[in-house]
């Protein structure tokens, strides 16, 4: 983890070798006005550009997670898998989220964030 210039973090090299290979699902966490937590698979996206990470969806305006990022701008998101035998590997990130809603095409979740651990990510 590197820590960015704006109270942010970024994604070290193997930290986005992992995430930019083929790995498409992760987990979003969120919790709504009340702190109730809801964790759910998403479909994502590295912005380079602005080294965040963008969750989308069919419909995605209706649905609690992105009510949840407008009651609550805290989240997490987690990608992760299993080499055998047993070799976990994993990339937590932690930060705001922004709900966006272009004028042309889907809404989506942007996670800035604040803090990136990852483990097993070495060979």
């Amino acid at each position: 983890m590197t820590a960015g210039t704006s109270g942010g973090a970024r994604f070290s090299d193997a930290e986005l070798g992992y995430l930019l290979g083929e790995r498409r699902l992760g987990r979003l966490a969120t919790a709504d006005a009340s702190g109730q937590p809801h964790v759910v698979p998403v479909g994502w996206a590295y912005n380079a550009e602005l080294g965040t990470i963008d969750v989308t969806g069919r419909r995605f305006a209706a649905t609690r997670k992105y009510r949840d990022v407008q009651a609550n701008p805290r989240a997490a998101f987690v990608v992760d898998d299993v080499l055998p035998p047993w070799r976990p590997r994993s990339v937590v990130v932690q930060g705001d989220a922004e709900p966006v809603e272009p004028a042309d095409g889907e809404a989506l979740i942007r996670i800035h964030p604040r803090t990136i651990v990852s483990w097993g990510l070495d060979g």
